[in-house]
């Protein structure tokens, strides 16, 4: 299957990230929603607290709105006291000094009685002789009159009046209250009146006073935007900002962009997608804070009056402030937008606002020309320097910071000529960033393994490698892979050293793998079963060593990307994206692997088919169960008609029925191509693997046919000998009398004639395992038991070979003994190791004129 490369490989895997980007966002619509309609909510906060603050002033003429006509304010009555905020009861309308006057009495009644839409009655007035009464009077009742007139009689023509009220403006709720026009100014008005209409003796003489306030501009006492629109805007920016750098982090920790860069994907297209869907819903996000920032009439949106809105932090634009430093500050994003909101403001006062085609011009940043030190349009270069700036870092930072394999590239990679010649430059570190120090520690001493076919093929390797010799039947060819974590003295968050010893995960390993064979690479935990995939398929690079897949080196970097052309990968994690369908993720890989898209879709629905995941091919993986998402996965490692299929545990969590269904897909995939099979079933193994190698502790102990490791490995053969159930007429007791004779017999007959005792024993059977050594013996033994049959009860004899089971075992528990018998052996112990059963033999041995029993 020919496959695309280059730029229409690197164009047709933007566009499957971008549509994977698209379907997630889609899919998660709650985060989607908050990233671009947060602006809403916030807006409509502040819309709720500045409608509220100006119904709050709304009586006071220095309101939030420009006035060019003002209305006039005619004749105001005499409020009653209770209008007062905070008023006490029993409260009075005005208290008045001069009742020792009969004519000042006579103008308080007129006041009283003429108050316009509603006469005061006495109840509401208090009257006093003197200023100070009142004084006395106002100081021992504090919050019961709004305010007082005081009244002199100079003469027949003279009457003197003052005026004595509270001038604190006071706001209680939503109401606010001026003094001045509430309660002085109507006092002024009723006192005049009635002052003019007793002096010329027309008690009807018509007074009409009109207030009217100058015209003025919005004079803001309180505006929202400016005091939580900076908030505000950092609030909005977080949500788009958090949302997708927890998108871009969770790939990195769940393993899915590992995934798919080993599946052949180019970090550029990445990137690149990520920064065009992230960029799109920016622009989106951004249309709608200036769209509901119009709906709601904030006067920022409308006509740039920005009223101070800029952050708390202030700008160094100053004469006074160096060059350097304002270059510095310049590379931070937020300070720039700052800083050109504070020009908008500065031009809108006296201007309709910046148009774009001026926006190099100073006279737009302010009335003081000769001030100006930044333009607009150098803001503007600055924001697209940075932006450029700030990517290229982020890439560098994503290189240099270790991943989920706990890898990076070193600090100065890109120093490298390798890095940019393609030949070398994939070089890898495995101590953090932060590290203290870190050395590399030498090579554990290579042990030369003791099965004589791992030194075989060992020797076969070394000689094709030193030769140079092309096996053209040879896919795979591993040579001398070594991986050491170094020891590193790591910092803690505490500003403390922490020390890690070194770890040997592989120790030198030499292995061909044929085309159109299945190697199975056994192994417990911790046995380097998964380092060594993961250094072949690049994920982490070997401290010593190469592998050459298909004549592609691994060290190189240009090696490395034709060797993901043509591999498959299954790894042990599932690399599947919970709001993603089948169908969907198989799309996705086959894009990335570089599929014709005219053959996509029917390479999709074969590989649904032989997995059998049509019926869920629409349903999203977080439905699926834990078998579905291996078979999900070894459809995704078979894409695109690999020539190297690398498969790491593929049936865990499967059934016997689906088990079985995917060993059928594998054993068919194996032909015109190489697969490598991981995993801890050894009837998987034992079926599947045209040759099995065994590892433990870095090192391939042993590496053959399945026939052949059980014959070379295993604890010889398993004889089961089934008794029949004692006759029909007997009774319960007597039954299991005979049985039991029955059982004494066959084990004193082994161990007469073979010389070993059960290995299991149960009423209706016995199992017995018979060393190699005993081979020559067992062809008359056998002949003997069965003549026996009838005398001992026997129902059936059954011999085979040891199980697979057996033989990782042992190659197990072997490697396990290998330290403490060195230093035996070092110590100056003799111990025999019997190779045909591969059991430790106890013997006295002679140490510093001591015996000792040693039992290994």
């Amino acid at each position: 299957m020919k496959l695309q490369s280059g730029f229409p490989l690197l164009l047709q895997q933007y566009k499957a990230l971008f549509w994977k980007n698209l379907l997630l966002s889609w899919r998660n619509k709650r985060a989607t929603f908050l990233q671009l309609f947060a602006s809403f909510f916030f807006f409509l906060i502040l819309f709720f607290i500045e409608n509220t603050m100006e119904v709050r002033f709304s009586s006071s003429t220095s309101n939030n709105r420009s006035v060019m006509d003002p209305l006039p304010l005619i004749s105001p009555p005499i409020p009653p006291c209770e209008d007062k905020n905070y008023i006490k009861l029993p409260c009075f309308d005005f208290v008045w000094s001069g009742n020792q006057s009969a004519r000042i009495t006579s103008i308080v009644s007129a006041i009283m009685a003429n108050n316009p839409r509603r006469p005061i009655p006495s109840s509401k007035v208090k009257s006093f002789s003197t200023t100070a009464e009142v004084d006395e009077w106002l100081n021992d009742n504090p919050m019961h009159c709004p305010g007082a007139l005081h009244f002199w009689e100079r003469n027949a023509t003279v009457i003197s009046y003052g005026i004595q009220t509270n001038s604190t403006a006071i706001a209680k709720r939503s109401s606010y209250e001026d003094p001045l026009f509430k309660f002085r100014i109507p006092l002024q008005i009723a006192a005049e009146r009635e002052i003019a209409r007793s002096l010329i003796g027309v008690p009807d003489f018509s007074w009409v006073m009109a207030l009217k306030e100058f015209a003025h501009p919005a004079i803001e006492t309180f505006s929202a935007m400016a005091s939580g629109g900076p908030a505000c805007f950092l609030a909005i920016a977080m949500f788009s900002f958090v949302f997708q750098i927890s998108s871009l982090v969770s790939e990195k920790e769940l393993k899915l962009r590992q995934g798919m860069t080993m599946m052949g994907l180019y970090d550029s297209a990445y990137w690149l997608s990520w920064l065009t869907f992230d960029g799109i819903l920016t622009l989106l996000s951004s249309l709608f804070i200036v769209f509901f920032g119009s709906v709601f009439q904030f006067e920022l949106f409308l006509n740039n009056s920005f009223a101070h809105l800029v952050t708390v932090f202030g700008f160094p634009y100053d004469r006074g402030i160096s060059k350097v430093y304002q270059a510095v500050w310049s590379f931070f994003p937020p300070n720039l937008l700052a800083e050109a909101l504070l020009l908008l403001n500065q031009a809108t006062p006296h201007n309709a606002g910046v148009v774009y085609n001026r926006r190099i011009s100073k006279a737009k940043c302010g009335a003081d020309h000769e001030e100006c030190l930044i333009t607009l349009n150098y803001i503007y270069k600055w924001l697209l320097g940075t932006f450029f700036l700030w990517i290229v870092f982020a890439i560098y930072l994503d290189n240099v910071i270790r991943n989920a394999s706990g890898v990076r590239k070193p600090v100065f990679y890109f120093l490298k000529p390798g890095y940019w010649t393609g030949k070398g430059g994939n070089e890898l570190e495995d101590s953090g960033i932060c590290s203290c120090t870190s050395s590399t520690s030498a090579h554990e001493e290579h042990i030369l393994p003791d099965d004589e076919d791992v030194q075989e093929e060992e020797k076969i390797v070394k000689q094709q490698t030193r030769e140079e010799i092309e096996d053209t039947n040879v896919a795979v060819q591993i040579r001398g892979f070594t991986k050491t974590y170094p020891s590193t003295i790591d910092m803690t968050s505490c500003g403390k050293c922490k020390k890690r010893s070194p770890y040997h995960a592989l120790k030198g390993l030499w292995l061909n793998i044929v085309k159109d064979q299945l190697f199975c690479l056994l192994g417990p935990n911790g046995a380097g079963k998964t380092t060594t995939i993961n250094c072949l398929t690049g994920i982490i690079s070997v401290t010593d060593g190469d592998a050459l897949i298909y004549g592609y080196s691994l060290r190189s970097s240009t090696g490395l990307w034709n060797v993901r052309k043509l591999i498959g990968v299954c790894p042990q994690f599932d690399v599947l994206w919970d709001s993603l369908t089948g169908q969907e993720h198989l799309f996705i890989f086959a894009s990335i692997k570089g599929l014709n898209p005219t053959s996509i879709q029917s390479v999709i629905e074969k590989l649904l088919a032989e997995t059998g995941l049509t019926e869920a091919a629409r349903v999203r993986a977080v439905h699926y169960s834990g078998g579905m998402k291996r078979r999900l996965s070894v459809a995704m490692a078979l894409i695109g008609d690999p020539k190297l299929v690398i498969l790491d545990e593929p049936t865990t969590g499967m059934d016997p029925i689906t088990r079985r269904h995917v060993w059928d897909i594998i054993e068919d995939a194996k032909k015109g191509r190489a697969i490598v099979l991981t995993t801890h079933s050894m009837e998987e193994a034992d079926i599947l693997g045209d040759r099995i190698g065994i590892m433990v502790k870095g090192m391939l102990r042993c590496i053959g046919t399945s026939i052949r490791l059980k014959s070379r490995f295993g604890a010889g053969f398993i004889a089961n000998v089934i008794f029949t159930s004692g006759a029909n007429g007997q009774n319960l007791s007597s039954r299991d009398e005979i049985d039991r004779a029955h059982c004494e017999d066959v084990k004193q007959l082994f161990e007469q004639k073979l010389d070993i005792v059960p290995k299991e024993e149960k009423k209706s059977f016995l199992t017995f395992v018979i060393p190699r050594d005993r081979e020559v013996l067992l062809s008359n033994f056998f002949a003997e038991l069965q003549d026996k049959e009838s005398e001992l009860g026997i129902a059936d004899i059954q011999l085979g070979q040891t199980t697979l089971e057996e033989v990782f075992l042992n190659i197990a528990r072997r490697a396990e003994l290998e330290p403490n018998l060195k230093r035996i052996d070092q110590s100056g112990l003799r111990y025999n190791y019997r190779n045909s059963t591969h059991q430790w033999s106890r013997m006295p041995i002679q140490l510093n004129d001591m015996d000792h029993d040693v039992n290994v």
